[in-house]
């Protein structure tokens, strides 16, 4: 059962990496009603994740894939009970990706304004409802002997889940719009500076309550160590926008998201699900993984391909490393016209 506890913390790892990435496009998604003054400003942006938040997107489906082939009693429970929750997410990932290819196609305000909406929603719904997901699946839900749920929708909006919902809104909120003031330039590239500070102080408070309530239902010392590196890091991210220090802020930010989405999985260990009906019915990582023979052939994929995918995402990072400035936004569009 080795491999399957490598593969516990390798599925962390992708969801890990998933929120830290597709993390800073939601936030610069829901940043646009609050940055941007024109259509310009709009276009400076979305062009700052336009090269990167598809291949970012790549980090859930590889996810979803190794735990459907890892942890297939986990997949099993989690898509069945969480299935409105996750359709939601679906639709708001498909609207998002959408807008970003047909918002060019017309240069009618109206149109574009209707898909800078479904960006705006198609990216604040993910960024709620993952919180409210994981901090449910960390809670416990109902879970019967047969390791079916059989709560409702209402039974995942509890207080703890819905907190978590915030946290996660919030802290990504504050990571892309971090993004955007490393990314740009000019007015835009001011706005997302003060915003960053303004909605940064609203994530500590928020972010707190949640780090607190998770040590004191799941405490152990790891919980506790990541909770106040979390804690840690996005004060001193928040401190970093009050300097205009965005990248030293966008670093922290990232740091805060990994220590906070590990802080979960270590609450987690070693389940997989948690039963709240009864203990005895909670998914483990033992009784939910697949054979050692499915284990041992992902561990050799795995080992080959990851390697090859973190070269491309780092080499596409830095290939695209420039700010995107209102300048250049002009110039195209003068070009198009």
């Amino acid at each position: 059962m080795d491999l399957a506890y490598l593969w516990f913390w390798i599925i962390g790892f992708f969801f890990i990496g998933y929120f830290v990435l597709d993390g800073f496009d939601f936030g610069v998604g829901m940043s646009l009603p609050f940055l941007a003054k024109d259509d310009i400003g709009r276009r400076q942006i979305i062009n700052t994740i336009g090269p990167v938040w598809d291949l970012n997107e790549t980090w859930l489906i590889v996810a979803g894939a190794c735990l459907f082939a890892a942890f297939p009693e986990w997949y099993a429970t989690l898509f069945s009970g969480f299935y409105l929750p996750l359709l939601f997410i679906l639709l708001a990932l498909i609207a998002r990706g959408v807008s970003f290819e047909y918002r060019h196609q017309r240069d009618s305000l109206r149109w574009k304004r209707g898909f800078d909406t479904m960006i705006v929603v198609g990216s604040a719904v993910p960024a709620l409802l993952w919180g409210v997901a994981f901090a449910n699946i960390v809670q416990g839900v109902p879970i019967d002997a047969d390791k079916e749920f059989t709560g409702s929708l209402l039974t995942l909006l509890n207080p703890y889940g819905l907190l978590g919902g915030l946290t996660t809104l919030l802290l990504f909120f504050v990571h892309g719009v971090t993004f955007v003031a490393l990314k740009t330039d000019g007015p835009v590239h001011e706005a997302a500076r003060r915003l960053a500070v303004r909605a940064g102080i609203l994530a500590v408070v928020v972010a707190a309550a949640f780090l607190v309530w998770t040590v004191a239902a799941h405490f152990t010392l790891p919980v506790l160590i990541l909770a106040a590196v979390a804690a840690v890091c996005l004060i001193t991210a928040v401190g970093a926008n009050m300097r205009d220090r965005e990248g030293l802020a966008f670093a922290f930010m990232a740091v805060t998201i990994i220590a906070a989405v590990a802080m979960l999985f270590f609450a987690l260990f070693p389940n997989v699900m948690p039963s709240s009906t009864d203990p005895a019915f909670s998914l483990t990582i033992e009784n939910a993984s697949s054979t050692d023979y499915t284990l041992a052939i992902m561990s050799w994929a795995a080992l080959v391909f990851v390697p090859f995918v973190l070269a491309y995402q780092a080499w596409t990072y830095w290939v695209f490393r420039k700010r995107i400035s209102r300048a250049q936004i002009e110039r195209a569009a003068a070009s198009a016209h």
